[in-house]
């Protein structure tokens, strides 16, 4: 009868468990990893940076303001 009553005990524990994970489904809309992002070179330093943090100017990417005035590095 003890034995009984343990199963018994324990098919309720499991039917609450398995009812209440059923109320909460896991979250579909939790946030995703971002997509990978287009990587690029500073002409002037050759910092690599991400493209959304470039400044584009004439087909080149700079790291700021102050390596965009100063223009491309010279390759000597």
């Amino acid at each position: 009868m003890k034995y009984l009553l343990l199963f018994a005990l324990l098919g309720v524990i499991w039917w609450v468990w398995k009812k209440r994970s059923e109320q909460f489904p896991p979250d579909s809309s939790a946030p995703r990893d971002p997509a990978p992002e287009k990587m690029v070179t500073c002409a002037h330093c050759g910092v690599h940076l991400p493209e959304s943090d470039a400044l584009l100017d004439g087909g080149r990417a700079y790291c700021n303001v102050a390596h965009r005035d100063a223009g491309p590095a010279d390759k000597t």
